[in-house]
């Protein structure tokens, strides 16, 4: 049986190693490669790969930040690669399958390939989940949402949430628009997305809509205690009755 492995680190010559190093093992075949942690989280849903070499400091997202958004949707066995103790110690205390403190020779790389292939055969997955269930929480308690993941022609993007000028339901089908007009289309409830964004930022203006104060350029008065809501990208969304309190979250933060 082969296993697929995605090689994930922003430096080519580690990516160069590791691919070196796992093909003379023929039971691991290579699926694909990523340079930051945004493409790691498009390609590891993407292939959903059965193991991956994941370097932790990485540009964009990190790679603990990269387990934080996949592993709802797929979860790989994890090998961390890192030139930094400190983050090795955190892998090494959550158990992961192992980490590889860089630089590494093919020695030390084929020990932990062995370790990882007996979890494989096995089917024991070490306390990752553990570490991972931690960083879930510490989102869920502290951070709202950066990062939106999308799907466009049978790919998938992450968004930043500071790009999206605005979101726009029909059902549980939301619209997102971002600032460069590109629209994207999401399978969600838009009271459910709101609870997960950022309160000072983004703000519920109607039933179907939620705006980024950043790109509100002008409030026009309309009719009955309503607005017409002025995007700096051209766009306008009605302020609607319902929802006028939050006028005054937006003037309080426009101050």
């Amino acid at each position: 049986m082969k296993y697929r492995c995605l090689i994930i680190d922003d430096e080519v010559l580690a990516r160069d190693v590791i691919r070196t190093f796992v093909q003379h093992d023929h039971s691991i075949e290579i699926t694909d490669e990523a340079a930051n942690g945004s493409e790691a989280v498009v390609k590891i849903l993407q292939h959903r790969p059965d193991v991956i070499f994941l370097d932790i400091q990485m540009p964009e997202l990190d790679g603990f930040e990269v387990l934080r958004e996949v592993w709802p949707h797929h979860q790989p066995f994890v090998v961390f690669t890192t030139a930094f103790d400190q983050y090795a110690l955190r892998a090494f205390e959550v158990n992961a399958i192992d980490y590889l403190l860089k630089p590494f020779d093919e020695i030390r790389f084929h020990q932990s390939l062995g370790r990882l292939k007996e979890r494989l055969s096995q089917k024991s997955q070490p306390r990752i989940e553990e570490l991972v269930n931690s960083l879930l929480r510490e989102q869920k308690e502290e951070n709202y949402l950066q990062r939106l993941l999308v799907k466009e022609a049978g790919k998938m993007y992450l968004v930043k949430t500071a790009d999206i000028t605005h979101f726009s339901a029909d059902g549980n089908y939301i619209t997102v628009y971002t600032c460069e007009k590109k629209t994207y289309t999401i399978y969600e409830s838009l009271g459910s997305l709101e609870g997960r964004l950022d309160p000072s930022v983004m703000i519920r203006v109607g039933r179907s809509n939620i705006v980024n104060m950043n790109f509100i350029s002008e409030l026009e008065t309309y009719f009955n205690g309503e607005y017409i809501i002025h995007l700096s990208t051209g766009e306008k969304v009605k302020w609607t009755r319902g929802y006028r309190d939050n006028i005054k979250a937006f003037l309080t933060k426009m101050g």
